[in-house]
């Protein structure tokens, strides 16, 4: 696989691999890593210093991918949209002629099959002749130039995944010096971590909860407040009791002045 120079904006020059990009657009600092889908490895710094950690990071995931992951494909997928004749990418036709030795015409499918490496190789799938053309056997035809195709795909895939795994493996001897690096910077970010974490925190104190009122200034209100409505029952009463006796003693004084 090969690598190139990349100098980042705070000077440094690093020897980086293909399918890596340098990420750096304002406070946004890292390498993003494009195999497979995308996956951006931060700096963690505004200065560039954790620029080394980031990429040995970033190639470590290269390096994974390459070995869990199919090579992409540069096969073309779909039909161009310039094509009329309907048929899946890679085949063409019926595709008519005839040859010097026959009075009647053939018609067949042209199937293109690709090669990792080299130029793709031409195949042709023969339908039938213009008397022994039907329906039948142009969809047989087809089905076979379809699964040439597959077939073809599959092969190129698998030499392409190897060819790719093979250059990871390289690639990694390549690159031991920028692989060490990741666990020494993570070493390095660690420490400050943990002396932070081993200084005393000072816990303040509660504040005190205020006092609550005490029961027995409490008792005194509820017994005044209880004490008056008992006052006024009392003079009630006394009240109706004394009409009651000034009547009792007007009796008395008639009685005896009638004897």
């Amino acid at each position: 696989m090969k690598t190139r120079d990349v100098v980042i904006f705070s000077g440094q020059r690093f020897a980086v691999p293909q399918c890596i990009q340098r990420i750096d657009h304002q406070s946004t600092h890292g390498w993003q890593l494009r195999y497979g889908g995308t996956k951006l490895f931060s700096d963690h710094s505004q200065d560039g210093s954790g620029a080394a950690a980031a990429l040995a990071e970033a190639t470590k995931a290269l390096l994974s991918r390459i070995a869990t992951m199919p090579a992409p494909s540069r096969l073309q997928r779909r039909p161009s949209g310039n094509k009329g004749s309907g048929l899946p990418v890679g085949i063409s036709g019926p595709i008519v002629r005839q040859r010097a030795s026959s009075r009647v015409r053939d018609c067949s499918f042209a199937v293109s099959l690709p090669r990792f490496g080299g130029s793709p190789r031409g195949r042709s799938v023969y339908i039938g002749t213009e008397n022994t053309y039907t329906v039948e056997k142009y969809q047989a035809a087809l089905a076979k130039a379809v699964a040439l195709r597959e077939s073809a795909e599959e092969a190129y895939q698998r030499a392409a995944t190897r060819a790719k795994r093979a250059e990871g493996k390289l690639l990694k001897e390549q690159l031991k010096s920028i692989l060490a690096a990741a666990p020494a910077a993570k070493a390095s970010k660690a420490k400050p971590a943990a002396k932070a974490a081993a200084k005393p925190v000072a816990v303040k104190a509660a504040p005190k909860a205020a006092p609550k009122a005490s029961a027995s200034k409490a008792a005194p209100k509820a017994v005044k407040a209880a004490a008056k409505p008992a006052a006024k029952t009392t003079a009630v009463k006394a009240a109706a009791k004394a009409p009651a006796k000034t009547v009792a003693r007007k009796a008395a004084g008639k009685a005896a002045a009638r004897a």
